[in-house]
């Protein structure tokens, strides 16, 4: 009975067994990007880059909502991602940074739900002229959740297939 059991534990362990490799690049791209995303609303007005409070270090809900919590969110899927050699693992922190990287790409849309007194957004308008308010946008929420995903996304398709080292 204990022979068919420990063969059933090293069968089970080959098939959620990976190379560390897998998610090593993709995650720490994600820590990265996680940082970044949490990281850019308190730094961001020091070089003119920022979204409505052009203070350094303010705190606002809003910024918790759409900045904090995803960047956290992709930091922490980075971290779990990045040195697992588990697809369990190493899919639960791509799942959790694809998930920060929804959020990033669709949190400013959906906080429209929670504007108040006719504020055109709850984040505020983002600054500058004509470039900068693009750019913004991108660095902020639309092309880092955008990249957040296809990184997480990348990294789940490597978590599923199963290649001939493993």
């Amino acid at each position: 009975m204990s022979t068919t059991h420990s063969s059933l534990d090293v069968r089970q362990r080959s098939t959620l067994a990976m190379q560390r490799s897998h998610g090593a690049a993709s995650g720490l791209l994600l820590v990265l990007l996680g940082a970044w995303g949490a990281l850019i609303p308190f730094v961001g007005p020091y070089f003119h880059y920022t979204f409505g409070v052009t203070v350094p270090w303010f705190f606002t809900y809003d910024r918790l909502w759409l900045n904090v919590l995803p960047g956290a969110a992709v930091f922490l899927g980075g971290l779990i991602l990045g040195p697992s050699a588990n697809r369990a693992s190493g899919g639960l922190g791509a799942w959790l940074a694809l998930l920060g990287g929804i959020w990033f790409a669709t949190g400013p849309v959906i906080s429209q739900l929670w504007r108040a007194g006719g504020m055109e957004a709850p984040i505020g308008p983002p600054s500058g002229g004509n470039l900068l308010p693009l750019l913004e946008q991108l660095g902020y929420f639309y092309g880092l959740g955008t990249l957040v995903i296809a990184l997480a996304a990348f990294a789940l398709g490597r978590m599923t297939m199963r290649s001939v080292p493993d």
